[in-house]
């Protein structure tokens, strides 16, 4: 008899993906359920790649509402609060019709109505923490939740210890495989990208630099939708040869980013968890710009677990400016293939973490 399993969260289309297709490789005998949020961004009719995804995978798509607690006051603040209840009752009915044998979160707080009502019926939650933190979502399931997997050890301060397993960070197939670079490209490649919904104080530095860069580099830019016009409108103004140097893309799927990193001679990119899981895996020396206002200052505890590794510089949002990015720039092309010769043979724990995060699922499975 088949198992129904609900996975769910806010911005973890990456990690789901990895863990999805270690489901699918053994074969399991499971139905999969995605509930997340319907559109990326609050108030923008911009559909979240997961739509795009798991559909694909043959996941059966239940978005609903995604009301928040926001920390600063805004014109969606009121309509956020008053999505809130709507989001519990959507998770109710879908639970309700269901009936799944487990639920994996990714945390976001689209997840929590799911988790709540799935305590409130008595079905297994295993709660998956990517940060080297804990996010906001996640603090407060984890009291509804049976078993806690953690990416990095450092967040098991914030959790109860007796539920925590440490798993990885789950990375998609086709990104665990790509071998390091032993040459840079002729000329070499920058992938930058700014976090699932872009960056435009990112896109900004590149867009200062950005003539000069192609002098030396070609430019492969994920915007996001917020910076997509602007780019190619950048991209119309510059000379025949230099627009054949810069790519720019809206979104890139995500079962097709492996192509993107092996291009990759160096990333400039926010510091998600899934990034940064991401560059150490395929390690591509990297400029990561953390994001400085995430919860408990997130992505700086993520990039700094990159520099440790060896593959990653940190450049400050209050210190970034178009000219120290360009220096970091140079100095990575010059030091590149002594940074490679570091990290070739390093093993990254993330590779098993679709493993092991499925193993404790099929535990906890009723």
């Amino acid at each position: 008899m088949s198992k129904r399993i609900i996975l769910t969260g806010g911005h973890a289309a990456t990690t789901a993906v990895a863990t999805i297709e270690e489901i699918l490789r053994r074969k399991e005998n499971w139905e999969l359920y995605w509930v997340g949020a319907k559109n990326a961004l609050e108030g923008k009719e911009i559909p979240t790649i997961d739509l795009e995804i798991f559909p694909k995978m043959g996941v059966s798509l239940h978005p609903i509402s995604a009301g928040r607690l926001q920390r600063k006051f805004s014109i969606w603040t009121i309509p956020s609060i008053l999505k809130i209840p709507l989001g519990f009752a959507q998770a109710f009915v879908v639970l309700s019709k269901i009936k799944p044998n487990l639920i994996l979160s990714f945390g976001g707080f689209v997840s929590f109505p799911v988790v709540f009502w799935g305590r409130i019926f008595g079905i297994p939650v295993i709660l998956h923490e990517q940060t080297a933190v804990v996010g906001r979502s996640n603090k407060f399931s984890a009291f509804l939740a049976t078993k806690i997997a953690l990416a990095r050890e450092q967040s098991i301060n914030f959790f109860p210890k007796n539920k925590c397993v440490i798993t990885g960070n789950p990375v998609m197939t086709q990104v665990a495989e790509i071998k390091p670079k032993r040459e840079m490209g002729d000329p070499p490649a920058i992938f930058v990208m700014g976090g699932s919904r872009g960056s435009l104080m990112v896109d900004g530095l590149i867009e200062e630099i950005l003539p000069e860069l192609l002098k030396n580099y070609s430019v492969i830019h994920l915007t996001g939708q917020l910076g997509y016009e602007n780019a190619l409108l950048i991209k119309r103004r510059l000379s025949k040869d230099f627009q054949a140097r810069y790519e720019v893309y809206s979104r890139i799927d995500p079962l097709q980013i492996d192509g993107v990193y092996k291009r990759a001679d160096i990333v400039v990119a926010r510091a998600g968890a899934n990034t940064v899981s991401e560059i150490m895996v395929a390690k591509i020396p990297s400029i990561l710009i953390p994001i400085p206002w995430t919860y408990k200052d997130e992505q700086t505890l993520n990039a700094k677990l990159a520099v440790e590794f060896g593959v990653a510089k940190i450049l400050p949002q209050g210190m970034a400016t178009p000219s120290k990015l360009f220096e970091l720039l140079e100095e990575t092309r010059k030091n590149w293939k002594e940074i490679i010769e570091k990290v070739k043979d390093k093993k990254e724990p993330d590779v098993y973490a679709s493993a092991k995060l499925v193993d404790l699922m099929e535990e906890c499975a009723k």
